[in-house]
Order: structure tokens, then C-alpha cells, then sequence
């Protein structure tokens, strides 16, 4: 017996009648990192070769989910405010005819006042930028949502999120802004990113007190490590937050960063010094860690393959997970993943394993 998602099995988005590819794909380095002709290659493949193996329960095609953000990628092009990936989509949905194939998803808030002074010494300067977020004023979402849809040349983003949870903005006035979005088809739904569970429950408490659109989706760094003993996170998913999230269904968790950059297929990013390890980093760590290379031996599978069959296997709460290749041979390893059977002995092994 194997649990595995078949050929023609779409993910459904929370609660609605939307179903999409199974594994989003992240375009955050389109445009920088990624140059626009690789992107391009990846955008193609995604769209023309995955999403049509997916179908919805009625035989529809599902749709190929593709996320951005207004501010990708700054930090890696001194001297500019980001929009790069943003406008890479524009062009190539333009060139594609693709729009009405996509769930289109971009998120506001996390832009940077003053990014010029983002950099020290060559480098992008995160203290400073953490500290001077664009936030979710009124103003500033107004600003942000028409920048995004100019940039991406479309009149409407599907899904748009609160990228940077802002505790400086009352809630009701994010909200009601968000709502007056929906209401006028500028945005489908709307979302929130790196925030605790307690805000969520708020906001959740708000729109029901006011009438106004509850959010659909929940974007977390999540993966199959769990965080080291006594970590505090706003951004990563917590067993308070699952647990939060399998109590409403309602709310779809879209996992960025799944195969913390790749180390569950390079051994060599598995140490301490190794930053997307800090958080997860110990003994619990290392018992789960084996476990996937266990089952990678088994399957014929790599470890980031693993990973997201893994992911793909849960359904309490259900996971969609959010890759974000640099390469096309990256993309290649991690949709892959879509193939990988695991069988109900490994998927319990998996869930079991830790210190």
C-alpha cells in the first residue's frame, strides 16, 4: 500500500472550490539570482508539462500556483527596491498567454523605507531592514497592491499576503483595507505570513465581528525538521500552530522553505555553521535527519524528494508545499517529488522518528 498523490490529484486550496499543482512554485529569485532565460525554462516546464497531469475532482485543470512578492529580490541587486521577480512574471504570463492558467499569489508589507542603507560592508544589512518594513498601513497596501499589479500586468492578483505581520498598524485598519480589496476584485483572497498564532486568532475574531473576508491561507517556513527545544519564531510553524491550523481547515498552510535549502540531499549543509540548520539544529535534528536518508536508500529517492512526498502525505493539517529553485536543475530534483510513492510503513517511520 502506498500513500502517494496520483497523476491526476490537484491540491484543494483551504476550504474552497480551488485546486492547484500539488507543490507551488516560488519565483523569489526569478529575475536576480535566476537569470530571466533559466526562469523562463522553469515558468515553461511548470506550467506546460506539471500542471496539466492535474485535474480537478470535476476534470477541470487545476491551476499552477506561482508566488512572489514586491520585494524579491532587493538584496541581491544593490541599489534597487526589488520588483525584479514580479516583473519577470509579467513579461513571461504576457508572452505565454498564461494568466488564466496561474493562481497568481504576491504579497505586500515586506518592502524596505530607506533600502539604500539596506547594505554594510557589500551586504544586505537584515537588521536594518527588519526594522524599517513598509508595514500594512492603509496607504501603504493601497501603494502596494497597485505597484504589484502594474508590475505583474494583470488587474487582479488571486492570493496576496501580509508578508511581514506589522504590530505597529491596527489590525482592523489592515483588515478592512484587505477587504476593500476583495470587494473590488483587485485581489481574490487574501492571506498573512511570519506571524504567531495569537494574531492569527485575532484577525480571525475581527473579520467575523465585522462582516469582512476571513484570510484563506497561512505562508510559514515549515518543514520536516522539527525547531530546536526552546527556539521563539514568529516565522516558523510551531505544534501550537498546527495544532491552530488543524482545528480550521479553512486556512490553507503554504510551507516555504521545505527542504531548508536543499540539505536534506547534501549532507555537507547538515552542520551548525550551516544558517538554515540553526533553527533545528540537535539531537531531534539528527534522529529525523537519518530517517530521511533511511527512506531515501529505500525509495531511490533524494532526501529533498523525500521531504516533500512527506509533506505532500499529510493531511493534518494538509501541507502544500512552496519550492523556490534557483537553478532548472534544482526545479527538476524537487517536481520530482510529485513521482516519489511512499509506502504507509515509511510515512509512519517518518512521522515517528526523533530524539
Amino acid at each position: 500500500m502506498t500513500t502517494t498523490i496520483t497523476a491526476t490529484s490537484a491540491t484543494r486550496v483551504s476550504d474552497s472550490d480551488v485546486h492547484v499543482v500539488p507543490i507551488a512554485l516560488g519565483a523569489m529569485l526569478m529575475g536576480t539570482r535566476t537569470p530571466e532565460e533559466e526562469s523562463r525554462r522553469i515558468l515553461d516546464h511548470y506550467l506546460g508539462e506539471v500542471a496539466p497531469r492535474f485535474a480537478r475532482p470535476d476534470g477541470t485543470p487545476a491551476l499552477a500556483m506561482i508566488d512572489t512578492a514586491d520585494c524579491y529580490c532587493w538584496w541581491e541587486a544593490p541599489g534597487e527596491e526589488g520588483g525584479h521577480s514580479e516583473s519577470l512574471l509579467g513579461r513571461w504570463m504576457a508572452d505565454a498567454g498564461a494568466r488564466d492558467r496561474i493562481l497568481l499569489a504576491t504579497k505586500g508589507t515586506g518592502w524596505v523605507n530607506g533600502v539604500e542603507n539596506a547594505w554594510k560592508d557589500g551586504e544586505a544589512d537584515w537588521e536594518y531592514a527588519r526594522a524599517h518594513f513598509a508595514g500594512a498601513s492603509a496607504p501603504v497596501l493601497e501603494r502596494s497592491v497597485e505597484a504589484s499589479l502594474d508590475r505583474l500586468g494583470t488587474d487582479h492578483v488571486d492570493l496576496y499576503y501580509v508578508h511581514v505581520d506589522d504590530r505597529s498598524t491596527p489590525l482592523e485598519e489592515s483588515l478592512e483595507t484587505l477587504a476593500g480589496f476583495v470587494a473590488d476584485g483587485r485581489i481574490g483572497a487574501y492571506g498573512w505570513s511570519n506571524v504567531r498564532t495569537w494574531r492569527l486568532a485575532q484577525i480571525r475574531a475581527l473579520c467575523a465581528a465585522n462582516g469582512w473576508p476571513q484570510p484563506v491561507a497561512l505562508q510559514q517556513q515549515h518543514s520536516y525538521l522539527h525547531p530546536r527545544a526552546g527556539l521563539r519564531h514568529g516565522s516558523i510553524v510551531s505544534d501550537e500552530q498546527l495544532d491552530y491550523l488543524e482545528s480550521h481547515p479553512d486556512l490553507q498552510l503554504v510551507a516555504y522553505s521545505p527542504i531548508l535549502k536543499g540539505l536534506f540531499s547534501e549532507a555537507g549543509k547538515r552542520g551548525d555553521d550551516f544558517w538554515a540548520m540553526g533553527n533545528y539544529a540537535g539531537p531531534d535534528a539528527d534522529a529525523r535527519l537519518a530517517a530521511v536518508d533511511d527512506v531515501a536508500r529505500e525509495t531511490g529517492a533524494t532526501g529533498n524528494q523525500v521531504v516533500l512526498a512527506w509533506m505532500l502525505a499529510q493531511d493534518a493539517p494538509r501541507v502544500l508545499p512552496l519550492i523556490g529553485p534557483r537553478t532548472y536543475d534544482q526545479y527538476r530534483e524537487n517536481i520530482a517529488a510529485l513521482d516519489v510513492e511512499l509506502t504507509t510503513d515509511q510515512v509512519e517511520r517518518l512521522d515517528a522518528a526523533g530524539a
